[in-house]
């Protein structure tokens, strides 16, 4: 299979060049964001912290260095905006929560960037309103997808199996029949040479998985493609099948194949988009009503 397409230099000059307006015309170069006493960092903080949340979730929610967000922190509390203390049950967390004069000026804040907004659509038409309202549905899409990794890890790791839980529990609800967890992948059989695991992550949490495991010599089967319901409509299913076809090509494998539900209408239309042709039956699965195949290229 061939190696992803390098990111063209047009692409990088245009992608800055909007970034460079964009920043400029909202003012996040400013000091005083939005016409209040604070830079658009610790603006933004308060923003984030809604009514309470530890200091870990927020630096990993925001990809922020610990010390720059514990400098932000103890900013906002001098000035009165928050309040720190030690979590209840555990007190290696440390949590963070607005004080109610953090609550109005973040009343104010929001107020005030509503206005921002309105005053950047005023100068547009309404089909013009809504054609950028799309537009940036499929930035904030694309930019979402582009962000998420997807690692390839041990299937016996604490997150490979929590996947597959979810993936369970969400078939669970739409197989008419139900779903046992029994008829799972083993960890043993998507590990090392048996297989492979992926798991796509999003801000450090888990929102996808796939597994591969071999079949015979030569060919390798797809098992338990799974994306978060809240992940779900960005590609990412292509995206890990894509991980997992490339995986099979590099341990060899000239075909892969898979089965999938009747229910998964989706699942079938991307197989199908995807090159997969539909076959007779190559195992007894109970759950499955379609069988495809696909063939590597070298």
């Amino acid at each position: 299979m061939e190696p992803p397409e390098p990111v063209a230099a047009a692409h990088v000059t245009a992608f800055r060049h909007f970034n460079r307006y964009f920043t400029r015309r909202i003012g996040v170069l400013d000091d005083h964001y939005l016409g209040q006493d604070r830079p658009l960092g610790e603006a933004r903080l308060l923003f984030e912290i809604g009514d309470g949340a530890s200091l870990r979730e927020l630096r990993s929610r925001l990809c922020l260095d610990a010390g720059y967000l514990s400098r932000m922190a103890k900013a906002l509390e001098a000035q009165g905006m928050v309040r720190l203390s030690a979590h209840p049950q555990d007190n290696r967390l440390r949590m963070i929560e607005p004080t109610q004069a953090g609550r109005v000026e973040l009343e104010e804040q929001n107020r005030r960037a509503g206005a921002v907004v309105a005053g950047l659509l005023e100068g547009l038409t309404a089909p013009q309103r809504a054609e950028l309202t799309r537009a940036m549905a499929t930035t904030q899409r694309l930019l979402r997808l582009a962000g998420i990794t997807v690692d390839l890890v041990d299937g016996a790791a604490p997150d490979a199996l929590a996947s597959l839980d979810a993936y369970a529990d969400d078939i669970d609800e739409r197989f008419p029949e139900g779903f046992d967890k029994n008829d799972l992948v083993r960890p043993h059989e998507v590990s090392g040479d048996a297989g492979a695991f992926f798991v796509a992550y999003e801000e450090g949490r888990p929102v996808g998985s796939g597994a591969l495991r071999r079949l015979e010599p030569g060919v390798g089967e797809i098992r338990h493609v799974w994306v978060h319901r809240e992940a779900r409509r960005l590609g990412l299913a292509r995206r890990l099948l894509d991980a997992l076809e490339r995986e099979a090509a590099a341990r060899d494998f000239t075909v892969v194949r898979l089965d999938t539900h009747a229910a998964l209408k989706e699942a079938q239309a991307m197989y199908r988009a995807c090159g997969y042709t539909e076959i007779p039956a190559y195992d007894d699965n109970v759950y499955a009503s379609h069988w495809f195949e696909k063939r590597l290229d070298r």
